[in-house]
């Protein structure tokens, strides 16, 4: 949980905060969402905390603290890279992640280590532990850039945060998101990982991924994130009702006192991401959650078509 001290309140091992209602509540110390911050952000209301306090980010950690998130940051896109390309050099990765090779090479060393990277004639691949399978084919950055546009309508729409999420070996990884302009919002920085289980966005990647995906996530586990998080049988539950629906929507279960709904995104060869919306639950009634099963459907058709229009690669 948070501690609060010195009017800033910083979650130990997980940056997920609410600010402003009164309250803060966290995730938890579980290993997903190290890196970005899933919080509500605001910058003016009536809540318990005052107006000018600040939420706690990588950026005002202890300089040893800040370095790892750096470190853990470049490895996450290094890794992201891997998986966009198919195989790919390490020079090439230099290159394109404007890094050293030498630095390259350590992170890939350490990736191959527990799994993530294979190396096959000099080029390096996604290891078995981290096969992505269906939709592969679809990088992420052609993948941001035709969705970015979709992102901001429905931001628009829905009055909330939007985003966009990949499935990476058993975690799901915030790709993109386009903030909410309340003052009172939730975000999720790009590059933090969430697990398959636990909220819309990640469990619509769930839903749809092979079936073997499934049974490691059952194998390994489930670990409650917060009180909301399903249990195993309310997530087979879940599931199936996504893949009759092909809509989730999640309350509390990554963030206490949010909701989020999403949608899949498909190409010829599987899922690629999940879309979704998510703010916090005193604006996501009824009639916004309505709402939000009619425009999200068409988002992600939107989304598919510039995908199937689009022949940069």
């Amino acid at each position: 949980m948070p501690s609060v001290s010195n009017d800033r309140i910083q979650c130990i091992g997980v940056d997920v905060q609410i600010v402003g209602l009164g309250r803060a509540s966290g995730i938890g110390q579980k290993p997903y969402l190290e890196q970005g911050c899933s919080l509500f952000r605001a910058s003016g209301g009536s809540g318990g905390i005052s107006h000018n306090r600040t939420v706690a980010t990588a950026r005002d950690r202890p300089p040893e603290e800040a370095a790892e998130d750096t470190s853990f940051a470049r490895g996450l896109r290094l890794l992201l890279t891997v998986a966009d390309r198919g195989e790919i050099r390490a020079d090439e990765l230099g290159t394109v992640l404007e890094m050293p090779v030498s630095s390259v090479y350590r992170y890939l060393r350490t990736l191959a280590e527990f799994g993530f990277v294979d190396r096959r004639g000099g080029r390096y691949q996604l290891g078995p532990r981290l096969v992505i399978g269906t939709g592969s084919k679809v990088t992420s950055e052609r993948l941001i850039r035709l969705a970015d546009p979709v992102l901001r309508m429905m931001v628009q729409e829905a009055g909330e945060t939007a985003l966009l999420m990949r499935r990476v070996g058993l975690s799901a990884v915030c790709l993109h998101q386009v903030e909410a302009r309340q003052a009172l919002r939730v975000a999720l920085e790009p590059g933090a990982m969430a697990p398959l289980y636990a909220g819309a966005l990640p469990r619509v990647l769930l839903a749809f991924a092979p079936p073997e995906v499934l049974a490691e996530v059952m194998a390994q586990g489930i670990q409650p994130i917060t009180a909301e998080t399903p249990s195993a049988e309310g997530l087979r539950e879940g599931l199936a009702q996504i893949l009759s629906d092909r809509l989730a929507i999640s309350e509390g279960e990554l963030v206490s006192g949010s909701v989020a709904m999403a949608v899949p995104i498909f190409q010829a060869d599987g899922i690629v991401a999940s879309l979704g919306v998510i703010g916090p639950a005193e604006r996501c009634g009824l009639a916004w959650r309505a709402r939000m099963r009619r425009l999200l459907p068409s988002a992600a058709e939107t989304v598919m078509a510039a995908l199937g229009d689009d022949r940069t690669g």
